[in-house]
């Protein structure tokens, strides 16, 4: 049987070049709009929380970022916490809207479907995080169509 002779990794050791940047550093032209829409859950993938990552990250870049919660996606826009609302039940709950909250910080905007926050998943507008604004669900369509208008980019995340 091969014998492995590779001391194990420790701590602080570098295993990949983290240094290394393949392509140009991208920056928004003036003027320049990028839209992330969420349709999927919170908690159920790893996805929800690295496009809200990209969606701010965008926003640094000097897009003018927008992100759509629809569907399912309006689970990410929720206040949540237990044992009250804020508290952090478990090291990571509140990343969602700790991630939305430094988003709107910094310029970015939040919008979440009305229908899908009552409808779907049975909470009032009251539920969703300070700065997150609400639109009727015929909205969701057409900031789509307006970012599209204004050859913006636009990342779509599904999961469901």
């Amino acid at each position: 049987m091969p014998k492995v002779t590779k001391p194990a990794n420790v701590k602080g050791e570098f295993l990949v070049d983290y240094e290394e940047k393949v392509f140009e550093d991208v920056k928004a032209d003036p003027g320049e709009k990028a839209l992330v829409t969420f349709h999927t859950v919170a908690f159920e993938g790893s996805i929800g929380f690295v496009n809200l990552l990209q969606a701010t990250r965008l926003q640094r870049k000097g897009f003018e970022t927008s992100v759509l919660l629809y569907g399912p996606g309006v689970t990410l826009g929720v206040k949540r916490g237990f044992p009250t609302l804020g508290d952090e039940a478990f090291p990571g709950h509140q990343n969602f809207n700790n991630q939305l909250t430094k988003f709107m910080a910094e310029g970015g905007k939040v919008y979440a479907c009305r229908f899908a926050l009552q409808a779907l998943y049975g909470h009032g507008e009251g539920a969703l995080i300070d700065g997150i604004r609400p639109v009727n669900p015929l909205d969701v369509l057409d900031i789509i169509l307006l970012h599209r208008k204004a050859d913006a980019f636009i990342l779509d995340t599904w999961t469901l």
